[in-house]
């Protein structure tokens, strides 16, 4: 006989999990009381914030491919990790997250701590359940594992009452491989794929466009293999970067707002287009009403309700991206393109000239994020994951660090576009994967929604760099301001503390750069330093990031400056 908590632990044993990120409190507790025994088996990180957790947890997901796992208490405790449940919803990560709950007598009489956290969590999971018997935990926590990591993965929530985390009952434990009227995995279409091979035989102009699903499915070799035989350009959506290495020649760069001229312009003027494992977010395409209009799509897609949703296709492919892509391969003919690969270097030379060089290479004036990120990528060789919060320094980050290694190295908040995503990631990056380099890449107003975490990567010493581009200012929102709003900087500019001072007093080594001429040494010296690192480096308050699409407006209307 066993408590249900003991039962929770071992069934996550059960699922080959080794590490949590968690917060205690009232509800909960007889888990983490059970937790004491686990030690040796549970590695547990005390988290400073339970929004913290979940992200460590996301972080630590997306760099391994398993699902994070993170604890919290009832009440406050679960609605904290709300934010991380749904960014991860949209982004397409495992989570298993794990809520105490008051007693089940307790239910719906608005106890001290109680909160609908199934009610508060059903639109931003894939999956929730409460538990009010000790032996529906090991068939929960299965299902769980198995709802998860299936198809497109998602976050779950299984809440579990006070209790039934203290009752006794006989464990036995059964993997999850099937649940009744859930067909995760769709059955290939023959057809679908003969008729995409066909389009693609016969394109002149044919362009591939991916997306994080090439990741999930582990298909990266997969999309090299195809755009090589096809001799066909392709482009990435933000977390599709680094399915391919950026200096492979047929990868032509980034889609989107702040995406790259040639791969957002000529969009509209391909005849097929390959989505491969992309939802064609607003962000990517602009106005739909003239998006590709010219075009026959092809959508390779392993979620149903994403496909037709917001681009109609020609033809769909309602497959796991791998699958899709290897029954592909050999009904495609080998071909060149040339012609039209040389129209993407053209704009490639276009926009070197107009915005990158003088981003990387200024000679005078204050520091500029796209000279860090571009040194940092040198310095690094290409080859550290890099974790990014959003904004300006994000899209830099995107457009200037030259990925080698494909091995799930960028990782980032896309579709949420979660402001203090970036450091507890980045932690739980650093503990998935403790032999690569992990910098987290993020801005002075991101820093300040997370920086508790700080105290967390000291406790148990994770050894992961983390940049502060600081411009003092909110600066994605700036931007707009500047272009759409007549400069009217509306509470966007910040008066920071003092970032290195915080960092030390965490007890973690930290440095200041102001001036171009310690920069490079500065980030040599945070690469080569043994555990944690904090370097802030201020650079132009009001520096721009170019090229732009406006929001709403055509992929063609895209702006150099």
């Amino acid at each position: 006989m066993v408590t249900g908590a003991q039962g929770l632990l071992l069934s996550l044993l059960e699922e080959g999990v080794d590490t949590i990120f968690g917060y205690p409190g009232g509800a909960i507790m007889p888990i983490y009381d059970a937790l004491y025994d686990f030690a040796d088996q549970l590695k547990h990180h005390l988290v400073r914030h339970e929004q913290g957790g979940a992200h460590a947890a996301q972080g630590y997901a997306r760099i391994t491919g398993k699902p994070g796992v993170c604890f919290a208490t009832s009440g406050p405790g679960a609605t904290n990790l709300i934010t991380g449940i749904a960014d991860a919803q949209i982004d397409s990560t495992p989570l298993v997250c794990i809520t105490g709950q008051v007693a089940s007598h307790l239910l719906g009489t608005d106890a001290f701590q109680e909160t609908d956290v199934l009610g508060v969590t059903m639109p931003v999971t894939k999956w929730n359940y409460q538990v009010t018997r000790a032996d529906e935990i090991p068939e929960a926590i299965a299902k769980a594992f198995y709802i998860a990591t299936s198809g497109r993965p998602g976050p779950v929530l299984i809440d579990i009452t006070k209790d039934a985390q203290n009752a006794k009952f006989e464990f036995e434990y059964k993997k999850c491989k099937r649940i009744s009227s859930y067909y995760p995995v769709p059955k290939l279409n023959e057809k679908a794929i003969a008729a995409a091979a066909e389009l693609i035989n016969n394109a002149k102009k044919p362009y591939v466009l991916w997306g994080q699903g090439v990741l999930l499915s582990n298909a990266q070799e997969d999309l090299k293999a195809f755009i090589e035989k096809a001799g066909i350009p392709a482009a990435w959506t933000i977390l599709g970067l680094a399915g391919l290495p950026t200096d492979h020649p047929l990868n032509v760069g980034m889609l989107g707002m702040h995406g790259n001229y040639g791969p957002n312009l000529l969009t509209n003027e391909c005849d097929v287009l390959i989505a491969v494992g992309m939802r064609f977010d607003d962000r990517v395409t602009g106005d739909l009403k003239c998006y590709a209009r010219q075009a026959k799509i092809i959508h390779i897609e392993i979620d149903p309700a994403e496909i037709n949703k917001n681009v109609r296709a020609d033809v769909a492919v309602n497959a796991d991206a791998k699958v899709a892509l290897q029954a592909l391969l050999p009904l495609i003919n080998e071909n060149k393109h040339e012609a039209w690969l040389q129209k993407f270097r053209d704009c490639a030379k276009i926009e070197y000239e107009k915005v990158i060089a003088p981003e990387i290479l200024p000679t005078e004036g204050k520091l500029k994020m796209a000279e860090v990120m571009h040194l940092v990528s040198e310095l690094s060789e290409g080859k550290a994951v890099i974790v990014t919060d959003v904004g300006q320094h994000q899209m830099v980050a995107m457009r200037y660090y030259n990925f080698k290694d494909t091995r799930r190295s960028n990782i980032t908040s896309g579709g949420l576009g979660t402001m203090g995503f970036c450091l507890p990631a980045a932690m739980g990056a650093k503990v998935g994967a403790p032999d690569r380099q992990v910098i987290a890449v993020i801005g002075d107003g991101g820093f300040q929604m997370t920086l508790q975490e700080l105290g967390c990567i000291f406790q148990y010493q994770i050894g992961v760099k983390v940049l502060i581009l600081n411009n003092n200012f909110l600066g994605m929102v700036r931007q707009w301001q500047q272009l759409f709003h007549q400069k009217r900087y509306s509470f966007t500019e910040m008066v920071n503390p003092d970032f290195v001072g915080i960092a030390k007093a965490y007890g973690i080594t930290a440095n200041k750069v102001t001036q171009r001429e310690t920069l490079e040494s500065s980030i040599q010296a945070m690469l080569d330093h043994e555990g944690p690192y904090v370097l802030e480096v201020v650079v132009e308050k009001e520096d721009n990031v170019f090229p732009m699409v406006p929001a709403g407006d055509s992929v063609s209307n895209i702006r150099l400056s």
